[in-house]
């Protein structure tokens, strides 16, 4: 199954939560997964959406892993009425004001936590993205960045904040990451996951800003003030890497407009 998926080329985090999955629900049989049936999966899946122990997404993941082990590695026939998949709920993301961004920013002093957070805020970043970036991802001539193996495995370019871009160079002169942008306490190795949410947490905490947010609202919050500032949806689903125009237009149900400040159609006529 892991060749199956490295063969069509799939992103290793995909890989890596598919084969969890399979392992999961392997786990809770206490057999092999070629052992396992269709209705026994069925009756995991409704077990554990019942117990609340499974989202809509881990759910579907579930679904996608066994569909590739059932139909590509074992030759099954895949039936994929037998199993419906749920339906997303789709809550609207929570978005940082300017104020509180700024807010946010001006209360971090170390260097490297600063240049973090500014960059993925300004660029519209997602977690493993910024982890991932390498000093030679900044294009400084063309004020680009580089953003490699991206959701879907897809590199794009996105934008890099002029303003930003010396506090980058001061920031490579003070710590000199040997491979990664932004590594950890080990040189050459790029800095967890786990411990950027838990620095943002703290982050935070100490900007007394009261929302609901993680590492990824930085994310919303730059398509979001794109929208407000009049960027066009479709220049921001491809400097977000949305497949689908869809996911991008999510945004605009969070955009603050000024009623007053737009004309209507009439008036240009």
């Amino acid at each position: 199954m892991y060749q199956e998926m490295q063969i069509r080329n799939y992103s290793p985090r995909s890989i890596e939560n598919y084969i969890s999955q399979v392992s999961l629900v392997s786990g809770h049989f206490e057999k092999s997964p070629d052992q396992i049936s269709l209705s026994e999966l069925k009756e995991y899946l409704f077990h554990k959406i019942e117990t609340k122990n499974l989202s809509a997404s881990s759910v579907n993941q579930t679904i996608s892993a066994f569909k590739i082990l059932f139909r590509d590695v074992l030759g099954r026939d895949w039936n994929p009425v037998k199993i419906k998949r749920p339906r997303r709920p789709k809550p609207l993301p929570v978005v940082f004001s300017k104020e509180e961004i700024s807010h946010i920013l001006d209360g971090i002093i170390n260097r490297k936590h600063y240049c973090l957070v500014a960059l993925t805020y300004g660029s519209g970043l997602r977690l493993g993205e910024v982890t991932g970036l390498k000093f030679g991802d900044i294009d400084s001539n063309r004020m680009q960045l580089r953003v490699r193996g991206g959701k879907g495995n897809k590199d794009r370019y996105t934008l890099l904040s002029r303003e930003l871009l010396e506090k980058l160079r001061e920031y490579y002169k003070y710590y000199r990451p040997k491979t990664y942008l932004f590594e950890g306490r080990t040189a050459g190795k790029a800095y967890s996951k786990r411990s950027v949410q838990d620095l943002f947490k703290k982050i935070l905490l100490q900007s007394k800003v009261k929302k609901d947010a993680t590492f990824h609202t930085l994310r919303h919050t730059f398509a979001t003030h794109l929208l407000e500032q009049g960027t066009n949806i479709r220049v921001i689903q491809e400097l977000l890497g949305h497949r689908s125009l869809r996911t991008t237009s999510v945004y605009l149900h969070v955009t603050n407009f000024d009623p007053s400040k737009i004309k209507s159609p009439l008036d240009k006529l």
